[in-house]
């Protein structure tokens, strides 16, 4: 996670610069030049929770400029090949940013849609053939 930290961190200064030099070629335009400098402050935390985290957890073998392909073995983590709920947020999201363009009725229905499925999604391993 080191190396995660370091490349987002270093990019702090670069949105920073360039916030600087948007502000000054626009002529202080207000939309353009708030975003860069949060897309900045966003950067910045999460290089900061990534260099936390590194701090507290055992190296990786991504950290290890030596490391053996085979030292990464292993479980990764929990995936549910079979789910149909990311199907059914993404849905849920296009139906929400169609909304915007279209009518705020549908925004309403894909929020809804949206934190059902997202509920389901969370969910899925409590209850029926694969419950915990």
């Amino acid at each position: 996670m080191k190396l995660e930290s370091k490349i987002f961190l270093l990019g702090t200064p670069f949105f920073i610069l360039a916030g600087v030099v948007y502000t000054v070629w626009s002529g202080g335009e207000p939309v353009g030049t708030v975003g860069i400098f949060l897309v900045a402050a966003l950067v910045a935390m999460i290089g900061g929770y990534l260099a936390l985290t590194a701090r507290r957890i055992d190296p990786r073998p991504e950290d290890n400029p030596f490391a053996e392909i085979d030292e990464g073995a292993g479980d990764q983590g929990v995936y549910a090949p079979w789910s149909w709920w990311p199907l059914a947020i993404s849905v849920s999201a296009a139906l929400t940013f169609l909304g915007l363009a279209v009518g705020w009725w549908l925004v309403g229905i894909g929020v809804t849609l949206g934190i059902i499925s997202l509920i389901g999604w969370v969910f899925e391993y409590s209850r029926g053939q694969h419950a915990h």
